[in-house]
């Protein structure tokens, strides 16, 4: 039996809508799941007279939020029309407050229906932090937004990919933040995180690559604060113990090349950019978004809302279908592709 999922249309004035829209319809998305799309019918109603290309006609149940509660459709795709803004003062491509609570609302939504265990997994579109901000919601990202909202004790953002796979020690700081951020048992939470997910998602024990804070990984103590010796290290033979296959502190600028990559499944990255620039430019346009740690499936697509095409029919949809197969798989026991790295 399919697993029903949850896509949420993300900030209204961004490539959300178009991109869920066409998941609606998309052969492959349908044969792996039924998509729900928590959004609004307004938007869609609006975006399908913008006579941009690529936009199909979708066909699919509409329900409000309470009626999805308490009789989910199980076998087709269906429009959770949560009526959070008013689509006719939309300005496509435009940062609003309305348009980011918008986009909380749907998320909101959404993490409701799956702890109550009416969709197996929840996969997002992409939101705008300035949008967020200025709504008045007080969290800079998804992967803060899930696990308050579900209550997780912890948690991390994975980056998957068949080419590389990054999980973040820490996400959406300042640079000056990072080492105060860091910890033992935090760089050990992520390093168990990737390595329980990446096990399902492989089907055998993962290798995980904990990467050094500084240049060198520190060159022993020569560059920073002692942070690989202090935190990295520790955290790595923890984890060893554990018995999890994992080694550290790798030295960060070789540990992306081709050669070092292809000793590892997956590596743990202390900030944002250490991780997401490799990635980035290994797998832009297949890479998925996953949060770790969650009592729920959360995956999402690895770009933002490119509110310079908004509107116009022009975004690639591959992320997102990339998203909605990788949590299908999740949702389904995790069964590897046939492409998964070996």
């Amino acid at each position: 039996m399919k697993p029903v999922l949850a896509l949420t249309m993300g900030d209204p004035a961004g490539v959300g809508p178009e991109l869920c829209l066409r998941a609606l319809a998309e052969p492959a998305v349908l044969d792996s799941c039924v998509p729900v799309l928590f959004g609004d019918a307004g938007v869609l109603a609006r975006l399908t007279g913008t006579g941009g290309p690529d936009l199909p006609a979708a066909r699919f149940e509409r329900v409000t939020p309470e009626a999805f509660l308490a009789a989910p459709p199980a076998d087709r795709p269906t429009l959770v029309n949560c009526a959070a803004v008013d689509a006719a003062a939309i300005a496509p491509g435009e940062v609003s407050a309305a348009c980011g609570k918008a986009g909380y609302v749907y998320i909101e939504k959404a993490i409701g229906a799956a702890l109550e265990g009416k969709v197996a997994g929840v996969v997002t579109a992409p939101i705008h932090k300035e949008a967020l901000r200025l709504s008045g919601v007080d969290h800079p990202g998804h992967t803060e937004i899930f696990t308050a909202l579900t209550g997780a004790p912890r948690s991390c953002m994975m980056l998957y990919s068949d080419k590389i796979t990054v999980s973040m020690a820490t996400t959406h700081i300042g640079f000056h933040e990072v080492p105060g951020r860091l910890s033992v048992e935090r760089i050990l939470d992520v390093t168990e995180l990737t390595a329980e997910a990446m096990g399902r998602l492989l089907g055998r024990p993962a290798r995980i690559g904990v990467l050094g804070l500084n240049p060198h990984a520190g060159e022993h103590g020569l560059f920073g604060q002692g942070e690989e010796e202090a935190l990295v290290a520790p955290a790595v033979a923890e984890a060893r113990s554990r018995g999890i296959d994992a080694s550290g502190p790798l030295v960060p600028d070789a540990a992306f090349t081709s050669g070092v990559r292809a000793n590892f499944d997956a590596f743990v990255c202390l900030y944002h950019d250490q991780g997401h620039i490799p990635f980035k430019m290994l797998a832009f346009d297949t890479g998925v978004n996953t949060t770790l740690g969650l009592p729920i499936i959360r995956t999402s697509v690895d770009h933002g809302t490119a509110f310079d095409i908004a509107w116009q029919g022009r975004a690639s949809a591959t992320s997102l279908y990339s998203a909605i197969e990788v949590a299908a798989r999740l949702a389904s026991g995790g069964a590897p592709p046939s492409d998964s790295p070996s």
